[in-house]
Order: C-alpha cells, then sequence, then structure tokens
C-alpha cells in the first residue's frame, strides 16, 4: 500500500489542488509552518559532523546563486517579470524531500540531504540579499531596511528547524533517533504543502486572469526549460561524482514551495507562477522517475 501511494501521491496532490483550489487556497497561512515542519525532519537525518562538504556541493551551489544571478540579468531587458520568475526557480534551494526521493531512487540519501541542508541554510543568507535588491529597484526603501526585513522573515522558517534539530539531538537522543527513521513523514506533509500551494497558485491565475495568457505561457515554458536543464546538469555534475541521483533531485528538485512564498511576498506576485509551474514539472519528472523505479522492481520480481 506504502509503494502504491508513494507512486501515486504528487499527482493526486496536484489534482486535489487544482480541483478544490478556491477552498483549500484559504490554508495559504500554514506555508511556513508546514515548511518548517519538512525542514526539522530534514536537519533531524543528519548531524552536522556528518556534513562534508565537497567538489560536488560546491558546484551544485556555484549554479544555484551565480546561475540565478546570470539568468536574471539575461532575461530582465526583456521583460522584468519573466526575469523574477527565471531566477527564483534557479535560486530555490533544494526541496526538503530531494532526500526521500532520491532514496526512493536508490539515490545516496546522505549526499542529498547534505546539500539539501547548505542549500536551505544558505538561501536564508543569500535571498534576502537578491530579494532586497530585485524586489524594491528604483524604490525609496534602503537597501539594509530590505535586507533587515526580509531576513528577520525568512530566518525562523529555515533556521529555526535546524537549531531544534541539533538541540533535539544533544537533549534526547532516543526521540531524536525516532525522528530520523519517519523520514517518510516529511514526504506525507511535502504532498500537503504542494497540495496547498498548487491550489494557492491556480487561485491566483484565475483571480487575476486579464484574458491575455502571453506572458503565463512564457513563464510556463520558461520555468519547463530551467527544470529540465537542472535535472539534466544535476545528474551530469553527479554522474563525475557518482553521484547521478543525488545530483539530479539535489539540482532539479526545488524547494518551490518556499520559493512560492517569498516570490508572492517579497517580488512581483505574477512571477509565482515560475515556481508554481516549475512544481508541476518538477513532480512530473519524479512521477515519472518514481513510476519506472517501482515499475523496474515490479519486473524483477516476477522474473
Amino acid at each position: 500500500m506504502q509503494r502504491y501511494i508513494e507512486k501515486y501521491l504528487l499527482p493526486i496532490a496536484m489534482v486535489v489542488g487544482i480541483s478544490f483550489h478556491s477552498s483549500i487556497s484559504i490554508l495559504a497561512p500554514a506555508t511556513p509552518y508546514l515548511l518548517a515542519v519538512m525542514l526539522f525532519f530534514t536537519y533531524a537525518r543528519i548531524s552536522w559532523r556528518d556534513i562534508r562538504m565537497t567538489q560536488f556541493h560546491y558546484m551544485l551551489l556555484a549554479i544555484q546563486y551565480i546561475g540565478s544571478a546570470l539568468v536574471y540579468a539575461i532575461v530582465r531587458p526583456f521583460n522584468e517579470i519573466l526575469a523574477q520568475a527565471a531566477m527564483i526557480c534557479i535560486l530555490a534551494p533544494t526541496a526538503t524531500s530531494a532526500p526521500v526521493v532520491s532514496g526512493i531512487l536508490g539515490g545516496s540519501v546522505s549526499a542529498t540531504a547534505a546539500y539539501s541542508i547548505m542549500s536551505n541554510l544558505s538561501v536564508a543568507f543569500i535571498a534576502p540579499v537578491y530579494l532586497s535588491i530585485i524586489g524594491h529597484t528604483g524604490q525609496s526603501v534602503p537597501f539594509l531596511t530590505a535586507f533587515g526585513y526580509i531576513f528577520l522573515k525568512v530566518m525562523p522558517t529555515l533556521i529555526l528547524p535546524f537549531l531544534l534539530a541539533l538541540a533535539l539531538e544533544r537533549i534526547s537522543p532516543a526521540v531524536h533517533k525516532k525522528i530520523r527513521s519517519a523520514q517518510i513523514v516529511s514526504f506525507y506533509v511535502w504532498a500537503v504543502a504542494l497540495t496547498i500551494v498548487i491550489a494557492n497558485v491556480t487561485n491566483f491565475v484565475i483571480t487575476e486572469f486579464d484574458g491575455n495568457f502571453r506572458l503565463e505561457i512564457l513563464i510556463a515554458i520558461v520555468a519547463a526549460i530551467i527544470c529540465l536543464l537542472q535535472f539534466f546538469l544535476g545528474r551530469k555534475i553527479g554522474n563525475r561524482h557518482h553521484m547521478t541521483i543525488a545530483g539530479g533531485q539535489g539540482m532539479g528538485q526545488k524547494n518551490t514551495i518556499l520559493a512560492i512564498w517569498l516570490t508572492q511576498t517579497y517580488l512581483n506576485p505574477i512571477a509565482s507562477l515560475g515556481p508554481g509551474m516549475y512544481v508541476i514539472w518538477q513532480n512530473v519528472v519524479n512521477s515519472w522517475q518514481i513510476w519506472k523505479k517501482k515499475r523496474a522492481e515490479e519486473i524483477n520480481q516476477i522474473e
């Protein structure tokens, strides 16, 4: 039964979110709390001493931060909103569920979890810089004021779960061990959060519809291209370090829930369609990968 749920939970979450968007979207304020819970379970998987940054991780981080800035600079002359959407799809850290999916696919859980931790922790400091510059261009709000405001809003969601996980490991190792062994919980929490996010994006598109889908279609196409490129580049980089699956999931599977929250809060809300569409594309890729993996296992069992 669990194998069946893992196989079809993500498509079901997306369908439910779209079908009942008006009712489910009112739960959007719960998003930061769900993010914190997901991060807590992910952080509990690995202790700080287990995190070893390698060339593999540095290459992924370089693409996440330098790549997002370059893409924004390239696309901005054509359309500011499209540039913001493209940028946030790359800037977004690795999904908290990436280690779980990586494990399901037979990849290195520890390598994916280590990168997920560093990706999410570092974005707490880097994202406020990007958002302060981009979100307040042409406005009178001082950069340091904007940075401080965003940082204080983002930090509890990203940093506090990490500190709690470290504290729990020291205070109650037994409880910490139980949480480490219950990582599948983060997968189900992710499904709930995904349902809410999809509903919120769907509701936003319908509410803000102006009769012209040109920009929305462009954002969807760009999000699809970026999604496929990141999975491809991640697997290529990972293959060089014998971590093909970890590289693909680390770079391609994004914390789009966080990306949508940041975009709708600090950038042009329409740009949130970027990570909103990325949710769909990455989960199409993940669903196909999981289906393919489970199908191969079923064939092997028959043989």
